[in-house]
């Protein structure tokens, strides 16, 4: 196609996706150049859905850009399934991750990404069995809600008492543990079309386990191995994603393991730059050119103090051409690598940026994913390889059918305990609902006689046992 006809060619019509309250990834800025208006569209929470859903259609947008939080994402499912002519971009399915940590591991059970082994327990009874039968130390980490901010949600423990003590005072659900990993340091490459475009190492403080800079650990620049990288785009391409983070554990057993990956990272305004450059080359069918950012420029630029790299825009780079002087000065620049000594040059061509399209279907349904929400509305075992939950020969990658826990099936529950007819059984399924009850029998079935004197402890007693048995028809 002529350069003349490309200009010509009609653009999808941008929108950005902001929240209300959530610090904002992009702006007009980012995407300098586009000769559209780009429209935005905030999203003000509560009972916002529908009004949303009329403003996007309103604008007539086509590409919705921008990350979702994890506890809007399940109402971004229901709004993307309304506007299936809109593509987000990064997509419903690669925002998965951004979720939980538990989605993370699922990501990774799937795609047979190295992670430390994890246990993730909903049933609450066999969790704390697992405590004392499990071997120490373990992490334990908090799966849902805000971020591991300086890593106050992640705890180590060295004993099954101090275990029981976190859980009885933390109260995390699902219960999220893993492996301890002794590491040397831990590495945050980011990938913009799965290429790497920055990567740094984060190292603990002498004698400390945790490697956030908040926590006194150091990062720098230098000398990441072209082994991980290839592991960080392995995982980039299983997410499909546009635009992606991950962090890599270097463990002192010379291993590589995933510990977090997601779409919605901190990064300098010059990376937002990149993508946005990637995006408008991506969506445009090459009308605008696709950015040139070497493998390893992060070595460079983080020489510089992060003060000023909070400040530079709009970074660009020329591309390497054979001369005397490149050969003389880039050729002196080689890395060590598995399959032995590779200039920078050569090394930048094997990782090329990538048009990302969209995947048909959905990936990671809600209906069958979304183990937080549905816990209580349904019951299941929690199904995934290297989960004790379940012995390694039942071990499936796929989820198996869910019961549907209806309000019928817990009144028939209810009143086959003696003492509980009807209008009891009424009684309890209006004050706690059919989700709170669930988690009441899983736990602690004494709050059931502390919210309701009627129901006897002979009766909880009773109700507890016919839980057991009724979970084992499921």
């Amino acid at each position: 196609m002529s350069k003349k006809k490309k200009n010509k060619q009609k653009l999808p019509r941008l929108g950005l996706l902001y929240l209300d309250h959530v610090l904002r990834f992009f702006d007009r800025s980012n995407f300098r150049g586009w000769p559209d208006r780009i429209e935005t569209v905030v999203y003000h929470w509560r009972n916002d859905k529908d009004r949303f859903v009329r403003e996007v259609k309103r604008k007539k947008i086509d590409v919705l850009i921008g990350n979702i939080p994890a506890t809007a994402y399940e109402t971004f499912r229901e709004i993307a399934r309304e506007l299936p002519h809109v593509r987000f971009i990064p997509s419903l399915d690669t925002q998965f991750s951004n979720k939980s940590k538990e989605n993370v591991t699922r990501f990774a059970w799937k795609y047979d990404i190295p992670i430390p082994k994890t246990y993730i327990f909903y049933d609450q009874k066999k969790g704390r069995k697992f405590l004392d039968a499990t071997t120490y130390p373990k992490i334990v980490k908090r799966s849902y809600g805000p971020s591991n901010y300086g890593g106050y949600f992640v705890h180590k423990v060295d004993s099954a008492e101090e275990a029981h003590r976190l859980f009885d005072t933390k109260k995390y659900h699902p219960m999220y543990l893993q492996d301890f990993v002794p590491m040397e340091a831990d590495v945050r490459v980011m990938l913009v079309g799965h290429k790497p475009v920055c990567a740094f190492w984060r190292r603990p403080p002498e004698g400390e386990w945790l490697t956030n800079t908040s926590q006194g650990g150091s990062m720098d620049y230098q000398d990441v191995p072209k082994e991980l990288l290839d592991l960080a785009v392995e995982v980039s391409k299983a997410a499909n994603a546009e635009y992606w983070a991950v962090d890599v554990a270097v463990g002192q057993d010379g291993k590589y393991r995933i510990l977090e990956c997601a779409t919605a990272f901190a990064a300098f305004p010059y990376i937002r730059d990149w993508i946005g450059q990637y995006l408008m080359w991506l969506l445009s069918d090459g009308r605008f050119p696709r950015p040139n950012i070497p493998l390893y420029n992060w070595e460079e630029l983080g020489k510089m103090d992060s003060s000023i790299l909070r400040t530079l825009r709009y970074i660009t780079f020329g591309r390497y051409t054979p001369s005397y002087d490149g050969a003389y000065f880039l050729d002196k620049k080689v890395r060590q690598t598995a399959e032995g000594e590779l200039y920078l040059h050569e090394m930048d061509a094997l990782y090329p940026m990538l048009a990302v399209f969209e995947r048909a279907g959905e990936e990671w349904p809600s209906d069958i994913w979304n183990f937080q929400d549905n816990y209580g509305k349904t019951f299941h075992k929690v199904p995934a390889r290297s989960n004790p939950e379940i012995s390694e020969d039942e071990s499936d990658e796929s989820p198996r059918p869910r019961i549907e826990l209806s309000e019928k099936k817990l009144r028939k529950l209810l009143t086959e305990v003696e003492g509980i007819g009807k209008k009891k059984a009424e009684k309890i399924l209006k004050h706690f609902g059919s989700v709170d009850l669930v988690h009441c029998l899983e736990e602690d079935v004494r709050k059931l006689s502390d919210a309701l004197p009627w129901l006897k402890k002979k009766m909880a007693k009773q109700l507890a046992e016919r839980w057991e048995t009724f979970k084992e028809t499921l």
